[in-house]
């Protein structure tokens, strides 16, 4: 099989899945109301830390919104992607997976052509944050390149999480036991990390599992394009720590896929 036919197959997949997802309207609708929330209350409860001076000092801004915005923007990818392993049990138990199964088509375009559009919708609900802050008075200091740089990060973040439920599906049955592990995996990662409070202002065992934290190596560069600029410095470890634990969770969700249907 050439390999213009699997990447054919890898964009019907995806197709297919990012088609689903647009005929959702009440997730749509949720993929608007819920950042909007969170940056409105707790942007707001929380602004007050901007008006002490050494708080201002580890925020790095004098706005909590512009410090919570990429924050958001990678919990957006963290729930979205750590969901994206349901569509493999759906497609089981409606039996449309053994109908791709059963087709001409190279089976490691299934899971990469649902990750590549993990990886889309990831980056659309990055860019709703985006758009809502903007009116509410964000300034992202690096401009429109920066807020690109910004949805790519949020989409790499999303096919990570993508992948591992992926991994996961492949050897569940149940959408309810994932939907649990995913639970699991979720709050921990997001009270772990930098999204909302820095560094700096935690315990010094906590800032050592935050500092380990794949979310706070998304949400550490993101917060420096956006906050400060291209420090270049600052920006490319976390970047290719990403780049390095994607390609490590795609290859093993596609060996998992395989595994579980062969």
């Amino acid at each position: 099989m050439t390999r213009a036919v699997i990447f054919q197959d890898i964009y019907w997949v995806f197709w297919r899945e990012f088609k689903k997802f647009t005929q959702q309207r009440a997730r749509i609708l949720m993929i608007v109301i819920q950042p909007l929330v969170w940056l409105v209350l707790m942007g707001n409860s929380m602004s007050g830390l901007t008006r002490n001076p050494a708080a201002m000092k580890m925020l790095g801004t004098g706005n909590y919104l512009e410090f919570m915005t990429p924050g958001i923007m990678i919990m957006t990818a963290l729930f979205g992607g750590v969901f994206g392993g349901t569509t493999i049990l759906w497609d089981r138990r409606l039996g449309f997976l053994h109908k791709m199964l059963s087709a001409p088509i190279h089976r490691a375009a299934i899971p990469l052509g649902k990750l590549m559009s993990i990886g889309l919708q990831t980056m659309l609900q990055a860019l709703v944050i985006v758009i809502i802050s903007l009116f509410l008075g964000v300034h992202f200091i690096t401009g429109i390149p920066g807020v690109f740089c910004l949805l790519l990060i949020s989409g790499l973040f999303g096919i990570i999480m993508g992948s591992i439920s992926l991994s996961l599906a492949a050897n569940l049955k149940s959408i309810e036991t994932l939907m649990a592990i995913s639970n699991f995996l979720t709050m921990p990662l997001m009270l772990t990390s930098n999204a909302m409070f820095p560094v700096n202002a935690m315990p010094v065992w906590l800032r050592a599992i935050a500092n380990v934290n794949p979310l706070s190596y998304a949400v550490s560069a993101m917060r420096t394009i956006a906050t400060q600029g291209w420090f270049f410095h600052q920006i490319w470890l976390p970047v290719v720590a990403l780049l390095g634990i994607a390609m490590i969770t795609i290859g093993v969700s596609v060996k998992m896929f395989y595994r579980s249907v062969s």
